[in-house]
């Protein structure tokens, strides 16, 4: 016996069609509390999905029978077209391949190698945010994308990188994973978009984007090794000892590029609007920096004594997931339990839904860090905290994003106060990372003033 998975009519996923472009998290939030942790929806009335927050069912497609759960149509064409073929965008044994080479990357001597090269690059970059803060507020958000987008692209292509190079990369890169989730969650409109020239717009702006990386890929082939991720890249061997061409150099390039920065951005925008609202807490990660670290900047080794950070960040991540969803197409017909998965069935992991669910974490819409003291990760269900995923095709770059996250903390706690600007509305637009949808105005004081300021307010 199968059990019948509760279903949002065709009529009715059509018509929150626009909606679902505008903020699918509130839609399908709608329906967790009308249906259960698992219903069926239809993306604009056309393409059906089963939507999940339950962590059985979230195991079974992510780890327990992973094989059988490939990247949904959505990722391995619509983002493989305008990203090539690599980590994000294949699957089987081509993806397995990959990433065990790509994952030397990412291990504890690299990062500790990288730790200088984002250091030099956050320096210039605090350097160039310094320059324009004012009295007037500033919206967080697109300052923190360039920085990790100028770290991420340093981390791998080396300090050569030119400034406007980053600049044309981060724009193309921004601007075209809007076009994706339009062609997704409308599919009803991509003949307009082939027609209008939309898609054609959008694919030039792309070859821009990857003459300027290729560019360097082919000046690096000349140069001496350098200790970058390209290098990583470009060392990596296959069992038959030959290298990646350029063209899949780039595309992995690229891809990282993609994953890398918007998870931390995204991640620091959110963590800084809740410290804005926390001095408590804002105080005692102050006081752990200090304890921790000292004067030195933050390195790769401090990482595992930062532990209150460490929940803070966690915490945060809990709250405002960047990856909100995760969505998968099953290979074959399928059972979890009582519910059947037709062959070609998209089953959509709701992230931020199981992140958010009353039946996993006590007062889930509030703020506590307490929740991830050491230990309490044995406590938790399986599979109900998934900032990064989970199984085999969990993120490869999750402890750079982590290092990232805490560097730029490190940096900007220490060097500035903030405050949040009054009157403004703070919402997130899910995208393909769950970005804030009208940015977040703060207002940032040298610490050396906020420092003075306390002192004169102390003397009689």
């Amino acid at each position: 016996m199968s059990t019948p998975i509760p279903a949002v009519s065709r009529f009715r996923s059509f018509a929150d069609s626009r909606a679902m472009v505008s903020n699918p998290v509130q839609v399908l939030s709608k329906y967790t509390e009308l249906f259960g942790d698992t219903f069926r929806f239809y993306l604009g009335g056309l393409k059906e999905a089963i939507v999940t927050t339950n962590p059985t069912v979230i195991q079974h497609v992510l780890k327990t029978n992973a094989e059988n759960y490939q990247k949904s149509e959505i990722q391995v064409k619509r983002m493989g077209h305008f990203l090539g073929k690599g980590l994000l965008t294949t699957h089987g044994e081509a993806w397995r391949t990959q990433r065990r080479l790509i994952q030397k990357g990412f291990d504890r001597k690299q990062l500790e190698a990288l730790s200088a090269i984002m250091q030099d690059s956050l320096v210039e970059s605090l350097r160039d945010f310094d320059r324009q803060l004012g009295a007037d507020p500033v919206d967080i958000y697109p300052h923190l994308m360039k920085m990790t987008f100028a770290m991420v692209a340093r981390s791998l292509f080396g300090a050569k990188l030119k400034d406007e190079d980053i600049d044309v990369v981060s724009q193309t890169i921004c601007t075209v994973q809007e076009f994706i989730v339009r062609q997704t969650l409308q599919p009803y409109l991509n003949p307009w978009f082939e027609v209008s020239g939309e898609l054609r717009r959008h694919e030039e702006m792309r070859a821009r984007a990857d003459n300027i990386l290729m560019n360097y890929i082919k000046m690096r082939r000349q140069q001496a090794p350098g200790h970058d991720l390209l290098q990583t890249l470009m060392d990596a061997r296959y069992s038959n000892g030959e290298g990646m061409s350029d063209e899949l150099v780039l595309s992995e390039s690229m891809q990282l590029l993609v994953a890398g920065h918007e998870t931390s951005s995204n991640g620091l925008s959110w963590l800084l609007y809740i410290l804005s609202t926390q001095p408590d807490c804002l105080e005692r990660i102050r006081q752990e920096f200090d304890s921790v670290m000292g004067d030195e900047p933050l390195s790769h080794a401090h990482m595992p004594r930062l532990e209150f950070t460490t929940q803070v960040i966690q915490e945060g991540l809990r709250l405002y997931p960047p990856f909100w969803m995760i969505d998968r197409m099953a290979v074959a017909d399928d059972r979890i339990g009582d519910i059947v998965i037709p062959q070609g069935s998209t089953v959509i992991v709701y992230v931020y839904g199981a992140h958010h669910a009353p039946s996993h974490w006590q007062s889930p819409e509030s703020f506590d860090p307490e929740r991830f003291i050491k230990g309490s990760e044995k406590l938790r269900t399986p599979f109900t905290y998934l900032p990064f995923g989970g199984g085999p095709r969990v993120c490869i770059g999750n402890h750079y994003a982590m290092l990232q996250i805490l560097m730029i903390l490190s940096n900007l706690l220490r060097s500035y106060d903030f405050q949040l600007t009054p009157g403004q509305t703070i919402e997130a637009r899910p995208m393909v990372i769950l970005r804030p949808k009208h940015g977040i105005r703060m207002t940032f004081t040298k610490a050396a003033a906020r420092d003075v300021s306390r002192l004169s307010d102390s003397l009689p």
